[in-house]
């Protein structure tokens, strides 16, 4: 192969592994969240809320690094759900919170054994778990940074 091109073979790239476990971390989260009735995108809103009980759109998405577009169905189909409530804000109608019911808060018991399977299935120590969240964090940070 020419010299040139090394750069384009799989094992050279960063991204390639980065996908696959993305991939399979949320596939292997299905058999967890199906009894609770959640997608994994679902599933991440809902840790938000249990965190911040009401934030509105924009922090929201800021929080799960989501734009509006794939964050709005979530919300809508939660809200279907009856685990979150979107409201306009009273001191700004451009400003939409989303509030967690108390359905949705009752919700966070089932979904305990959603993040304990997933800890079964990821076979680092508790030391290389901590690095690579860091690391990943790092890039985040730095991925998302306007340039």
């Amino acid at each position: 192969m020419s010299e040139g091109y090394e750069s384009l073979k799989l094992e050279r790239q960063l991204c390639f592994p980065l996908y696959v476990c993305s991939k399979e971390v949320v596939r292997r989260y299905k058999p967890a969240l199906d009894p609770i009735g959640l997608t994994y995108t679902q599933f991440i809103t809902m840790m938000a809320l249990w965190e911040h009980r009401q934030v509105n759109v924009k922090k929201l998405g800021d929080l799960l690094y989501l734009d509006s577009g794939t964050l709005t169905p979530v919300l809508k189909k939660l809200e279907q759900k009856g685990y979150v409530q979107r409201k306009r804000s009273p001191e700004d109608e451009r400003n939409l919170l989303i509030t967690i019911t108390e359905k949705g808060e009752e919700l966070r018991k089932q979904a305990l054994a959603a993040p304990e399977s997933m800890s079964r299935c990821i076979h680092l120590t508790e030391e290389e778990s901590a690095e690579l969240y860091r690391l990943l964090h790092k890039m985040m940070d730095t991925m998302t940074d306007p340039e």
